[in-house]
This record gives structure tokens, sequence and C-alpha cells, in this order.
């Protein structure tokens, strides 16, 4: 069976012989790889809605895998017990989704050894929302696939070093590892930038001139940090 880029990366940072969690698991391809490679024991698939919940019970079933992927449906992390999966995956949604997921179950959160988190959107929100909860960034990996860019963050309880909201912006593993998408990355962070820059143009309010004052310092630190990259 094979994997996309994005979920080849996501399933190498699961740990061999830890339970894992998916959560919003579409087709549930993520916990029928790792089971079936052997990488989990067992897996939990979650979905929301009906009709993907239905899917991924039948994608488990053709696969024989019913005694060790366990699909429920249910909102977030509401349909796990604290402490029934070491590892919890949340791929494919903005990072502040992924952090009101994450806040809305504290005692399932509390128990988990790893998140593995791929937001969309967000992710600087999400990685200062994860260090002001006592979770260190212990990875961080960028992919590219179809043409888009793809980041995703691996954190674990502890202290994180790094607590600059301008640096956990951009991600602090990433720099340090000065990984080769980095660039790329970078530039899609400037031209979000530049298209609120643009909006804000067009407003006359103290806020807006506020805000457009902030942003263009982010800007010129992106740029900064992009021709050190170099």
């Amino acid at each position: 069976m094979r994997l996309t880029r994005r979920l080849e990366a996501i399933a190498a940072y699961v740990p061999p012989g830890t339970v894992v969690a998916d959560i919003g698991t579409d087709h549930a391809l993520l916990p029928i790889y790792l089971v079936a490679k052997g990488i989990c024991p067992k897996a939990v698939a979650t979905e929301l809605n009906a009709g993907p919940y239905r899917s991924a019970r039948t994608a488990v079933h053709l696969q024989g895998l019913d005694g060790k992927i366990d699909v429920r449906q249910g909102d977030g992390l509401r349909p796990l017990l604290p402490g029934e999966a070491e590892v919890i995956v949340l791929a494919g949604l903005g990072g502040n989704t992924i952090r009101q997921i994450l806040a809305a179950a504290p005692e399932v959160l509390a128990a988990a050894r790893r998140l593995i988190l791929q937001p969309m959107v967000d992710a600087g929100d999400l990685r200062l929302w994860l260090v002001e909860k006592g979770w260190r960034l212990v990875d961080e990996t960028l992919v590219e696939e179809d043409g888009h860019l793809y980041v995703i963050v691996v954190a674990e309880p502890g202290l994180e070093k790094v607590t600059d909201p301008f640096t956990l912006e951009i991600g602090p593993r990433l720099v340090e590892k000065k990984h080769p998408l980095l660039p790329a990355y970078l530039n899609k962070l400037m031209a979000e930038y530049q298209r609120v820059l643009k909006a804000l143009a067009r407003s006359r309010s103290p806020r807006a001139e506020d805000k457009s004052l902030e942003i263009s310092a982010k800007l010129t630190r992106l740029k900064e940090v992009f021709m050190k990259c170099q």
C-alpha cells in the first residue's frame, strides 16, 4: 500500500510499537498503513460525519484489520479515553482548528506522548499555543506534493527552548536544520503577508495602520532569514 508524500512523512514520525489515533482519518489510509506494516500494534481512527466514518470502516474491513483498527464517529478527541492513544495525529486542518480540538479534550491531551500535526494554515499560532501549554517542538519538516507545501510539526511534553513568537511562526526546527524547502516556505509566508498588507491599505482606521506596521516589520525579518538561507 502506498501513501502520499505527506502521509509518508507523518507515518515516519510514529514511534514503532505505539498506539496511534488518527483524528479525521478520511479513508483510514494512515492507520491501515501503520498497522499493516507492523509499526503500530493497533490504532484508533475517528471521523465526525457519517459518510467519511462509513468509508473508513469499509476500508479497514476490506484490509481485514477490524480487530486492530477501531473506527469511531465523534468530534475531535472526544471519542478517545485518556491514555488510550500514545500518539495523536491531526492533519489537513487549520492550525487554529487543531488548537481548538486539542484544547477541548485536556485529559486526553495530557495523557499523549507525542503529537504529529499538519496544519494547512496558521502554523505559527499553533506552535505558540503548544509552547505555552508545555509542549516542546521535537522536530518539524516540510513536504512538497502536487505543487503544495505542507508543514509537519512534532511535539512532545516538555519545555521548548525557543519562545520568540517570530521564530515560532517560521518554525525553529526548520531554521536550525536549514531545511532545503525553507526558502520556498518563507516565500509563501511573505506572499501571505503581502496580501494582508494590501488589504490593510484599503482601511484608514488607526488599528489597520498599527497592524500594517507590525506586518511590515515581520516582512523585513522574514527577508533577513530568507537571505541567510540562500
